[in-house]
C-alpha cells in the first residue's frame, strides 16, 4: 500500500522500536495527528487473559476526568413515572414502546441506552439489533438501574464502558486531539488503572501485554507499561 505524504510525515516522528512513556506519548499523539477534523484519541490494550474463559473476562466502566470530548446521545427507556427524572438529567430521548418499535425498525441513532430492570424483558427481543452495535443495556455497565437520573448524568459527564474482545484487546476512546496532553494523560491513566483493578485472579503471567495510543488515521505509539502511574 502506497503511503501518503501525511502518513510518511507521521511515521517520521515515531521510533517504532521505542516504547514511550505515557506522558510522552500523550503529547506525541497530538503531534502526529494531521487530520483536518478533531480526531479521536484511542487506547488499545492487549491483556494477558483468555476471554473465552468466564473467569478471565474483563469488562467495566470508568468515568474519565475530562470526558471524551464528544456529546453522548442517550436514550432512556423508562416507565412514565421516571420520564421527568430522565429528562431533567439530560437524556436526549425518553419514552418506551414508541422507541422500542423504532429500534425494531432499525433506528439506532444513539450512543447509550439506559433502562430499568423491569423493562429488560421488553428489550431482550432487541438483542439482534442492539447487540452488534454495543448498545444493549447491561447491569454491569450501570445502564440497567432504577437510579435513572444518576445513570444519565454519569454517562453525559464522560462515563464509558469497556470490554475485552475475543483477542484479549480492550479498545477505547480517551479524548480528542484538541485536548491538552495533560488531559489525555489523565484520562489514559484513569482507564488503565481501572483495567488494572479488574485483573482476574485466574489471569497468570504478564497482565498488560502491550498498550498503544493513536488518533484517527495515525500510526500507533507503543507505551512503556512501566511508565503508567499506579500500575
Amino acid at each position: 500500500m502506497k503511503l501518503t505524504k501525511k502518513r510518511k510525515e507521521s511515521l517520521s516522528k515515531i521510533d517504532k522500536d521505542k516504547a514511550y512513556s505515557l506522558q510522552e506519548s500523550s503529547q506525541l499523539v497530538k503531534d502526529i495527528t494531521l487530520t483536518k477534523f478533531d480526531a479521536s484519541v484511542d487506547l488499545s490494550v492487549r491483556l494477558g487473559v483468555d476471554p473465552r474463559k468466564a473467569n478471565q473476562m474483563v469488562r467495566g466502566t470508568v468515568s474519565l476526568p475530562h470526558g471524551i470530548g464528544k456529546s453522548v446521545t442517550v436514550l432512556a427507556l423508562v416507565t412514565p413515572d421516571k420520564e421527568e427524572e430522565a429528562k431533567a438529567a439530560g437524556a436526549d430521548y425518553v419514552g418506551l414502546d414508541d422507541y422500542i418499535n423504532q429500534i425494531q425498525g432499525g433506528w439506532t441513532d444513539i450512543d447509550v441506552i439506559i433502562t430499568m430492570p423491569q423493562i429488560m424483558p421488553k428489550i431482550g427481543r432487541l438483542g439482534r439489533v442492539l447487540g452488534p452495535r454495543g448498545l444493549m443495556p447491561n447491569p454491569k455497565s450501570g445502564t440497567v438501574t432504577d437510579n435513572i437520573g444518576e445513570a444519565v448524568t454519569q454517562v453525559k459527564a464522560g462515563k464509558i464502558d469497556f470490554k475485552v474482545d475475543k483477542y484479549g484487546i480492550i479498545s477505547s476512546t480517551i479524548g480528542r486531539a484538541s485536548f491538552s496532553d495533560d488531559k489525555l494523560f489523565e484520562n489514559a491513566t484513569e482507564l488503565l488503572q481501572t483495567i488494572n483493578r479488574l485483573k482476574p485472579s485466574a489471569a497468570k503471567g504478564t497482565y498488560f501485554k502491550s498498550v498503544y495510543i493513536s488518533s484517527t488515521m495515525s500510526p500507533g505509539i507503543k507505551i512503556d507499561t512501566k511508565s503508567i502511574p499506579g500500575i
